[in-house]
């Protein structure tokens, strides 16, 4: 331990601790753009400078450590003249338009601006420019960006793809893809990390809004959403809004009053999913011995699809042919339900709210469009996109009466709510193999032992006397250690899920924003008490699903769920 004195107070710290978060614990707040701790302490920003005695200039309070006897001070008249210098710097290379930006009152430099009373800049603006791909689904302004180093970090370090760097020297230093490859030309696995971990408007998601909106206003167009699990674990941050205000019923109301005709659930679809990809385990498994594909993969997941395809295509075919449960919904919502309500499927314009960047990708994806109109799923809006929406109709959310889903294709079930979560799709799974297996029900909360944060877990059910071996993974990075496992012989495992967002969909790149605090476990833990709280909490036992198989589908692995249900991975166009 180490003793000190910060602002007159003394504080007494793990040797090796660093002035920041010495003056954290202090309760003392030292101001920071760049720094995201154990992934981003570079002191590249200057901003948390701070003045210690007996030395002439000041130091970075992120990657400087308390010494013993130190007396530190934060906020002298040197430490603010220089804060304030090095923001309007930062300010000087910013496209600061706030009002068109979607981090406006969201953004960490916008903030601390106000908060040094910076109403006008002594230096001239020098703005950059790129060229960039607009419909790619991550939009980067490098006019917005402040050089933080943040996305770099975080995309080698926790998704270890390594896709953005930092290009040319000097006067010239700027961030962008390594080698200045375009975007679309690049690994990215459209995770959108680097969308939540910016401190600014630089990087954000394609906005997809405006198509929306036009479709909503055409009278030739019935327009339907499907909203997903852990959607509604995050929806009321945006409106500040506490967990038990932020209702479902009050979610459904407010995307109602945007103007959507109908308004589903995607729990329907990842019961569906359930269904057509436990039964795809159990007859892979009763075919081990002749040569089937192991282990299987989960294929929920758009981002690690992209992440298989382009650093372990020779795994590719292990993945569950079950499309994500956005594209079942898709299919269905045009063939199925374009039937109940006796319209032109071309009629049907299908949306989706997803807590992902990366099912902006997988909706344009060619070869998952078979319902004979067009695209299953027209466009994919994130969380954050659904809240723009939400405020730009004026919806007064506490004067909401709470309304339900709309049927019969917005019923889902607690097995469904729990996709948002890591580990929640594999839970599911195997809550409904059990009756597969058996014809009996398990205890729903007899395989908790697949939750948790951990980047890799692992678990061994016995279902009706066969051991199966299985595996969750969060993240990217910890996709490529169990990737890496796997691919050497040093794991056996018959059946594994992969979210390639840390926390799984709950703290998704679409995901509303919150600068240096990670939310998955918080939105993940809300999911299970709705789940906990669900009169169905099986996927074979949701009604709707059993309806449209007596109706539409036949059976799972139908030829009618092939060709609806069912997909080729190793034939996507990346």
């Amino acid at each position: 331990m180490v003793n000190a004195t910060i602002n007159g107070k003394a504080v007494c710290v793990e040797k090796g601790t660093t002035i920041l978060k010495a003056a954290t614990m202090a309760g003392i707040k030292i101001p920071t753009l760049c720094y995201l701790e154990e992934i981003n302490e570079i002191g590249a920003c200057r901003v948390c400078m701070v003045e210690i005695e007996g030395k002439d200039h000041l130091v970075a309070a992120c990657n400087n450590v308390v010494e013993e006897g130190m007396v530190i001070y934060t906020n002298t008249t040197k430490v603010y003249a220089a804060r304030r210098m090095n923001v309007e710097l930062i300010l000087s290379q910013h496209d600061y338009q706030c009002a068109t930006c979607v981090r406006n009152q969201n953004c960490t430099l916008q903030a601390l601006a106000s908060e040094l009373n910076i109403i006008e800049l002594p230096f001239p603006q020098e703005i950059e420019k790129q060229p960039w791909n607009h419909f790619f689904p991550i939009v980067r302004d490098a006019g917005k960006c402040i050089k933080c180093m943040r996305c770099i970090q975080v995309c080698e370090k926790i998704q270890t793809m390594n896709i953005w760097d930092i290009n040319n020297t000097g006067k010239r230093t700027t961030v962008g893809t390594k080698g200045n490859t375009p975007i679309e030309n690049t690994d990215c696995a459209v995770c959108g990390q680097c969308i939540t971990h910016c401190p600014t408007g630089a990087l954000r998601e394609r906005n997809d809004t405006v198509e929306v909106m036009r479709a909503i206003r055409d009278p030739e167009k019935t327009v339907i959403v499907q909203i997903a699990p852990a959607v509604r674990a995050a929806w009321g941050e945006g409106f500040g809004l506490s967990r038990e205000e932020a209702t479902v019923g009050k979610m459904v109301a407010a995307t109602r009053q945007i103007g959507f005709d109908y308004v589903f659930d995607t729990d329907f679809s990842a019961d569906l999913t359930i269904m057509e990809e436990g039964n795809e385990l159990f007859e892979r498994l009763s075919k081990k011995d002749q040569g089937a594909k192991f282990p299987m993969f989960t294929s929920c997941c758009p981002g690690w699809v992209r992440f298989m395809k382009t650093q372990y295509p020779e795994f590719t075919d292990n993945l569950s042919t079950a499309k994500s449960p956005q594209q079942m919904f898709g299919a269905i919502a045009k063939t199925y339900y374009a039937n109940v309500l006796d319209i032109d499927p071309e009629k049907i314009f299908c949306v989706s709210v997803m807590p992902c960047t990366a099912k902006k990708y997988e909706c344009n994806v060619p070869q998952v469009n078979d319902s004979g109109a067009g695209k299953d799923v027209d466009v994919a809006l994130t969380t954050r996109e659904l809240i723009r929406m939400m405020k730009s109709a004026q919806v007064n959310i506490d004067c909401l009466e709470e309304e339900e889903f709309d049927q019969p294709i917005g019923l889902g079930t607690g097995a469904g709510v729990i996709f948002g979560a890591t580990g929640g799709v594999m839970e599911a799974a195997l809550r409904s193999a059990v009756y597969f297996a058996t014809g009996e029900n398990p205890q729903p909360d007899a395989f908790q032992i697949v939750r948790g944060q951990d980047g890799i877990r692992q678990a061994s059910v016995d279902i009706n006397g066969t051991t199966v071996k299985a595996a969750v993974a969060s993240g990217l990075g910890n996709a490529r250690k169990l990737m890496e496992q796997v691919k050497n012989g040093e794991a056996d495992y018959d059946f594994i899920e992969i979210m390639a967002c840390p926390g799984g969909c709950a703290g998704g790149g679409g995901q509303p924003i919150h600068d240096g605090v990670e939310l998955a476990c918080d939105r993940g833990q809300r999911l299970y008490d709705i789940d906990k709280k669900s009169q169905l909490r099986f996927s074979h036992e949701n009604p709707a699903i059993i309806d449209v198989y007596d109706k539409f589908l036949e059976k799972p692995l139908s030829h009618k769920s092939h060709k609806l249900l069912h997909t080729r991975q190793a034939d996507w166009n990346l």
